[in-house]
């Protein structure tokens, strides 16, 4: 039997419980009165088309968005022309968009441990496919940023 590994949609679920925990449990400050929280909404409807895009090139290609599975093509157009790692960086913009709607500073926390996190996802998958597809992998690294 294999080890439940814990996924990226996981770690954001965790995140964004955090979030709501953090601002309703130990708000502290309010930094975003309403209405000038409202600019959440920018990165989090940024981040959710960022997801969607980055889910709809994969089946395109028929390859996997799961990090612990084999990679069969690689995906250099699109959003993966903007940042190698869509999908994480439109679920950061997501939690700081839902962090700027909630409005206290708590929230904000919640994106520290995320961020290393997911970090290290990237740098796990950034190995894989360097493995996987060699010196066209390289080249996509040197022509495209990891976040933006």
């Amino acid at each position: 039997m294999t080890p439940k590994r814990i996924m990226p949609p996981t770690c954001f679920l965790g995140a964004l419980i955090l979030m709501v925990a953090l601002h309703f449990g130990f708000p502290l400050r309010t930094l975003l009165p309403f209405p000038h929280g409202l600019w959440g909404l920018a990165p989090l409807a940024i981040g959710i088309l960022l997801n969607g895009l980055a889910d709809h090139a994969f089946k395109r290609v028929g390859s996997t968005v799961k990090p612990f599975e084999e990679s069969t093509q690689l995906i250099t157009d699109g959003v993966f022309g903007l940042t190698r790692h869509p999908m994480y960086l439109g679920m950061t913009l997501i939690l700081l968009g839902v962090a700027g709607l909630l409005g206290s500073a708590t929230p904000f926390l919640a994106l520290i441990p995320f961020v290393w996190v997911i970090n290290g996802f990237m740098a796990m998958e950034e190995r894989k496919m360097e493995a996987t597809f060699g010196q066209a992998y390289r080249e996509h690294m040197r022509r495209v940023r990891r976040w933006i």
